[in-house]
């Protein structure tokens, strides 16, 4: 990418969730994000990014983040500058997609292919049922006819749990289904959970434990995939994972963008890990670069918009459990 003197311009809107969503420890009702426009006087790129809750990566500090690098970005930045300006986070995220469509409307070229990925294709993605009384997941999982592939949300409540995925596999019998347990579990209930788990048929498990207690997997063998989420936010955590996790859950808001994303899921895969690619609640401005990370990855959960009380236009197209981003939406457009 060449560097050339920038206008960056932001705005903040929030979106209404459509239902309250709960998961372990926390409760949303709206999906606030930044929106950072890069132009060059011809051509403007955009990227969204809704942060790090449990980081205090939020819209106060996202604002100050963009702010803080205002002259340094207007000056003229590539991606890979970009990483040594910002720390990762939401304020890098949105600035390095924004520049990434910028470079393909520039330069007429997919984002794929300065990506150097091949032509996408669509993804088979995860359809979240939030923390609920077990008979209420049972519908909600009955509601997504068109889902292939279901994540629930477990809040650490050991039996609660085990009645929530009892009740979601018996209403479907034919779904691929995984649990993210956003770190409320410790090290000394996993044996119990996990068993219930193969009972049901379950084919990951996501973030048990705390961030912070990696160390207790030491030398724990699951006969499920065990992933990260909290426990992995950039590219330098990555070589930490072997021999403690499975597979690593890749958000761009976690790792600050597209470019350390991308960069993520090669090492992992040279490392011998599973890949996936997960998302905050957000637009499908913010689905579609994390769709380009998607075509390396192994299980992709992009289902964001899904609890929006409206998303924008045009939006992320959802077919037979399929997820499918346009350039309509984000890139050369």
């Amino acid at each position: 990418m060449t560097t050339v003197p920038l206008t960056l311009d932001y705005r903040v809107e929030s979106f209404p969730l459509a239902s309250p969503f709960r998961i372990s420890g926390h409760v949303f009702t709206e999906a606030p994000v930044i929106v950072v426009t890069l132009s060059d006087g011809t051509w403007s790129g955009r990227g969204e990014a809704a942060g790090v809750y449990y980081l205090g990566d939020d819209i106060a500090a996202m604002t100050a983040a963009v702010d803080a690098v205002r002259s340094d970005i207007e000056a003229g930045v590539t991606s890979a500058a970009l990483q040594q300006r910002l720390p990762a986070g939401g304020a890098r995220n949105a600035i390095d997609c924004a520049l990434w469509e910028l470079e393909a409307r520039r330069s007429g070229t997919p984002v794929h292919e300065l990506a150097g990925l091949p032509e996408p294709r669509p993804l088979r993605t995860t359809f979240t049922l939030g923390a609920d009384d077990p008979d209420a997941m049972a519908a909600g999982a009955r509601r997504y006819e068109q889902a292939r592939a279901l994540k629930l949300k477990l809040t650490g409540d050991l039996d609660l749990d085990i009645a929530r995925v009892d009740a979601v596999r018996a209403a479907r019998p034919e779904c691929w289904i995984g649990v993210d347990a956003n770190q409320g579990f410790a090290i000394g209930e996993l044996d119990r959970l996990i068993a219930a788990l193969v009972a049901a048929d379950v084919k990951l498990l996501e973030q048990p434990l705390a961030r912070g207690r990696e160390a207790d997997l030491d030398g724990y063998r699951s006969p499920i995939p065990i992933a990260a989420d909290e426990s992995v936010l950039t590219l330098a955590d990555i070589e930490g994972l072997a021999g403690r996790f499975d597979v690593v859950n890749i958000k761009l808001d976690k790792c600050g963008g597209l470019t350390e994303g991308l960069a993520m899921a090669r090492r992992a895969r040279d490392l011998g890990l599973g890949v996936m690619v997960g998302n905050m609640v957000s637009s499908s401005l913010a689905m579609a670069p994390a769709f380009v990370v998607g075509q390396l990855c192994d299980i992709v959960d992009l289902d964001g918009p899904i609890f929006l009380a409206a998303d924008r236009t045009p939006s992320i197209e959802y077919r037979d459990g399929d997820a499918w981003c346009g350039e309509a939406i984000w890139g050369r457009g």
